[in-house]
């Protein structure tokens, strides 16, 4: 995985204000940025819709990742742990954004979408917005992340058991935005 443009700049950022208590030493932290520094981000950007937002909750979550009096010692379960961290920041952003938004987005008119266009991403994104950020943030972990319903349990902090109707439920709210939005109904992957 590549490192993200402000990559260099903010692991040294990241290890001066860690202050000497890198729970890991610095070349393993690299390392550890390096390999994981690009999901983060990008499911960071998917779900604030602000990539500006996102930088900001990406170092935010490096800085709590390093903060921590204990972390877990494979790699996997840093990495987990790192995604629930963003998981936790997201979703403070979003209240927060709640809170000072005029039109809750389930009012606003639904907007036409043709697939294949240049800003078909742009409206995935607009449409991904409809949802709770629970939905948004289970679909993600799921189909863009992979992750299994496992993984996505010590991510958001929910049983096992309960991630699957979960998403099932996300999947079908997410299809009765497509379809508002006039989206044709196509087989996709079940998971």
């Amino acid at each position: 995985m590549t490192r993200t443009p402000l990559a260099p700049a903010l692991i040294d950022g990241l290890v001066a204000d860690a202050q000497g208590r890198l729970p890991m030493n610095e070349q393993a932290f690299v390392d550890f940025y390096t390999r994981t520094a690009g999901p983060v981000a990008g499911y960071l950007r998917r779900l604030t819709g602000n990539r500006a937002v996102a930088e900001d909750l990406l170092q935010e979550t490096y800085l709590r990742f390093l903060g921590a009096s204990r972390l877990p010692e494979a790699d996997d379960h840093q990495r987990h742990y790192l995604f629930r961290i963003a998981t936790n920041l997201a979703r403070d952003y979003s209240r927060a954004e709640r809170r000072r938004a005029r039109v809750p987005l389930d009012r606003q008119e639904p907007e036409a979408v043709t697939p294949g266009t240049a800003d078909a991403a742009d409206s995935v994104r607009r449409l991904l917005g409809r949802l709770s950020s629970r939905d948004r943030e289970l679909l993600l972990l799921a189909y863009v992340e992979g992750l299994t319903h496992q993984q996505i349990g010590q991510v958001t902090g929910l049983m096992r058991a309960s991630v699957k109707p979960l998403l099932f439920r996300a999947r079908r709210r997410f299809a009765a935005v497509l379809r508002q939005a006039g989206v044709p109904e196509s087989s996709g992957p079940e998971r």
